[in-house]
This record gives C-alpha cells, structure tokens and sequence, in this order.
C-alpha cells in the first residue's frame, strides 16, 4: 500500500533533519520502501511517498524522525489504478 508522508519541519528549518540522514542514513525498518520526495521552497513541508504492506513500519519510521518533524501519514493510491475502477462505473 501506499502512503503520502506529509512533513512539517519544526520551525520552517530542514537542517536538524538533514544533519540526521547524514549521520544515520534514512533509518528506515523492514517492510518500509521509499518511493520518492519532494521539498517546498519555503521549506515548510516534505512531501514523501512510501510503500509497505503493515502501517506499523511508517509509526517506527516517524518514532525515528519524530522530534524534529510532525507527520501527517494519508493512504494514496495511484491516478490509472483508480482510474481503472471508477471507470467500471461510466
């Protein structure tokens, strides 16, 4: 399944988490995948996609990351599969 990770810096401010994935790499548990992410400009927020098959790898990801982000964790799933299934119903 997949997951949007929203992440909002704490106080506008990457660093503190950017000095943490150098040091100890993306931290993630098995059964986690990265899929990709994306930075706002203003450094506000980060846009993760993650891929797993039990919810519990994201909590022990965000138990990792937590103190120098908030998350929110919203379940996607992609444009052409839903595409697909609502189409069934034109």
């Amino acid at each position: 399944m997949l997951f949007m990770i929203i992440e909002r810096f704490h106080d506008k401010n990457p660093k503190p988490l950017y000095k943490r994935f150098q040091e100890k790499g993306r931290m993630m548990p098995d059964g986690l995948k990265y899929v990709g992410s994306w930075i706002e400009s203003n450094f506000d927020r980060c846009f993760q996609l993650m891929e797993c098959d039990d919810a519990r790898a994201i909590q022990e990801w965000v138990l990792a990351w937590g103190d120098l982000a908030d998350f929110e964790i919203v379940p996607v799933v992609a444009s052409k599969e839903t595409a697909e299934l609502v189409n069934r119903y034109l």
